[in-house]
């Protein structure tokens, strides 16, 4: 049995992983995700991750990765809301798994430790969205999650149909401080 570690990254960390997590950004766009990208080109998803290790220092954004032999095989950040009357709640986003590594837990620990995450940072709100019948979406369910709404007509696919999305949220305590 292969071992899997997650890992909470620095913006050097993350940066020095940029090939791996293009792969996985990759390899789910291949087979269809709804992740923000309509085909494979490799510059616009090596920006995106770009622009996400730059936002990694400010602390604005806090990316996992599941590591399988030291190669990340999943994902997913954390986005907390800059604005005062938002300070209270935080997005969960990119929550990845590469189409090698499914079916191995590796969604549901990511997501578990972003929820705690957040929660260590006194977030008492989390909210994310997701392409509307995906496998994650039943995912998110069991872990908690409540739907609020779906958008129709939200997102491009990769084979050009206009998908509607599932946006959902979960509500928590704030971890107890360690004083």
């Amino acid at each position: 049995m292969t071992t899997i570690t997650c890992q909470l990254l620095s913006e050097e960390e993350a940066q020095s992983a940029l090939e791996q997590l293009y792969r996985v950004l990759s390899a789910c766009v291949a087979l269809g995700a709804s992740i923000g990208f309509t085909d494979n080109n490799p510059e616009p998803m090596r920006n995106f991750w770009r622009g996400i290790i730059a936002s990694l220092a400010s602390g604005e954004k806090q990316l996992l990765v599941a590591r399988r032999q030291q190669e990340i095989v999943g994902t997913v950040i954390v986005e907390y809301c800059g604005k005062p009357n938002g300070a209270h709640r935080a997005e969960i986003a990119k929550l990845l798994v590469h189409p090698d590594a499914r079916r191995q837990g590796i969604a549901r620990e990511l997501l578990s430790r972003a929820e705690k995450l957040a929660q260590e940072q006194g977030k008492t709100l989390l909210v994310l969205d997701t392409r509307s019948g995906d496998a994650a979406e039943q995912l998110y369910l069991a872990q908690g999650w409540q739907v609020c709404g779906q958008i129709p007509c939200f997102a491009r696919s990769t084979q050009g149909d206009l998908d509607a999305t599932t946006v959902m949220y979960k509500l928590s305590e704030p971890a107890a401080s360690s004083s």
